[in-house]
C-alpha cells in the first residue's frame, strides 16, 4: 500500500518517483535491486495499491504505470447513514458517552452535513459530531444537563456556532458574471476602453486558460446574434475562478466561462439554481467531458437543482445515484446557444449591474 502517492516530492535527498517507475513496472520489477540495502528483490508477484486525492500532481510517467480507479464522493443520504451507523458510535466511545445518554437524530446529522461540512468524504463530519458530543459530555459532567440529552437541529448553533456554508448561488449570480466572475475593465483615462485582452486569475492550468480564450473568441465572433454591442470588445476583460488558492485545470469549464462572458456583456443574470459542465469549441459546439458523476454530486452538495451537460454525456447519468437524479433536473445541449437559452434569465434588465437572478419556474426541459 502506497498511501498519498500524489504527495511524493523530490529534493536534494532524491526522487522517490524515479524508483517507483521501476517498482511499478511488471516488465522489469522482477529484478528490482534496492541500492540502499544492496539486495535484489522479485516484485513481480506483488500487487501495489496506491492512493491519492488528485492525479494532477502525480508525475505522468508514474501515472502511466497505474490503473486508475476513481472512488466517488458520498451523497447526503449516504453520509447520514455512515454517521448514524459508524461515526456516531465511534465518537460516543471516544467521548465517554453511552448511546442511551445522547440522542443524535438523523435530521440533526443532515443539518451538520449541509451547513457545517461540504466535502466528498466524511472526515470533517466525524470531527463535527465529535465536537457536539464533547460539549454534551461536558454539560452532563458539570451537572448542566441531565441524560438523556437530545441534540435537535436548533441546538447546533450553540454547539457548533454559525453555519459555515449556505446556498450562495442566488447571491453570487445576482450580478452578471456568474460563479466564474467576469468584469470589464475601462481605460484609466476615462475614454471607455482599456487595452484589449484577457486577464485570468484563480490558479488556472494551461488547458483552462485556453478554454477562456476560446470562450472570448466565440463571444466576439458571435456578438451580433448574441445581442452584444461589438464596441464592448475594444476593452479588456478579467475572468476569475474562485477559490483562488485551489489549482484548477481541464476543459470542463468551457461553457461556464462562455456563459459568464455573455452574462457580463448582455446584462442578463444567470439562473441561480443552474450548474453546468462541458467543453466548448470555436464553432460553439459542446463536447463531452469526464467525471460527470463527480461533478453532479458536487453540484448537488452545493444546493443546485439543475445541471446543463453535453448531449454525449447523457448516458453517464446512469452512474449518478438515483436519489440524486430524482432531486435534480438535467438538460443536455449540443451547442452553446442551447446552453445560454437554459442558463440565462430571459427577462433580465440590460443595465449590466442591476439584474437579479430569479429561479425560473417554467419547467424547462432538456435542449
Amino acid at each position: 500500500m502506497l498511501d498519498e502517492i500524489d504527495k511524493v516530492g523530490a529534493d536534494w535527498r532524491g526522487d522517490p518517483s524515479s524508483a517507483l517507475l521501476e517498482v511499478l513496472d511488471p516488465a522489469q520489477n522482477h529484478t528490482f535491486r534496492d541500492h540502499y540495502l544492496g539486495v535484489d528483490l522479485d516484485l513481480s508477484e506483488v500487487l501495489f495499491i496506491a492512493t491519492g486525492n488528485v492525479v494532477e500532481t502525480i508525475p505522468e510517467p508514474l501515472l502511466d504505470r497505474m490503473e486508475v480507479i476513481r472512488i466517488d464522493g458520498y451523497t447526503e443520504d449516504e453520509k447520514v447513514d455512515i454517521a448514524r451507523d459508524h461515526l456516531g458510535p465511534r465518537q460516543f466511545e471516544r467521548n465517554g458517552l453511552r448511546p442511551e445518554e445522547v440522542a443524535l437524530p438523523d435530521e440533526t446529522i443532515r443539518q451538520i452535513v449541509a451547513n457545517y461540512t461540504r466535502e466528498a468524504g466524511v472526515r470533517n463530519l466525524e470531527r463535527e459530531i465529535g465536537k457536539v458530543l464533547r460539549k454534551v459530555a461536558t454539560r452532563i459532567a458539570a451537572g448542566e444537563a441531565a441524560a438523556p440529552v437530545t441534540v435537535n437541529p436548533d441546538a447546533l448553533l450553540a454547539y457548533l456556532g454559525r453555519p459555515k456554508f449556505y446556498f450562495e448561488a442566488a447571491e453570487r449570480t445576482s450580478v452578471p458574471g456568474l460563479f466564474v466572475e467576469a468584469a470589464a475593465i475601462e481605460h484609466p483615462e476615462g475614454n471607455g476602453y482599456a487595452e484589449p485582452g484577457l486577464t485570468l486569475t484563480g490558479q488556472l492550468g494551461d488547458v483552462m486558460k485556453e478554454s477562456a480564450q476560446i470562450a472570448l473568441s466565440y463571444v466576439g465572433s458571435h456578438a451580433a446574434e448574441l445581442g452584444i454591442d461589438p464596441a464592448k470588445f475594444r476593452g479588456r476583460f478579467h475572468v476569475h475562478v474562485p477559490a483562488g488558492a485551489v489549482p484548477k485545470d481541464g476543459p470542463s469549464a468551457g461553457i461556464t466561462l462562455t456563459t459568464a462572458l455573455v452574462s457580463l456583456l448582455t446584462g442578463r443574470s444567470v439562473r441561480a439554481t443552474v450548474g453546468m459542465t462541458g467543453e466548448v469549441t470555436l464553432q460553439g459546439r459542446v463536447l463531452p467531458i469526464g467525471g460527470l458523476k463527480q461533478k453532479v454530486l458536487a453540484a448537488h452538495r452545493a444546493g443546485l437543482k439543475e445541471v446543463i451537460l453535453p448531449k454525449r454525456n447523457e448516458r453517464d447519468l446512469e452512474d449518478v445515484p438515483k436519489q440524486v437524479r430524482d432531486q435534480m433536473m438535467f438538460h443536455a445541449a449540443d451547442t452553446i446557444s442551447q446552453v445560454l437559452a437554459l442558463a440565462l434569465e430571459p427577462n433580465a434588465e440590460a443595465s449590466g449591474q442591476g439584474a437579479t437572478a430569479r429561479p425560473r419556474e417554467d419547467g424547462a426541459k432538456g435542449a
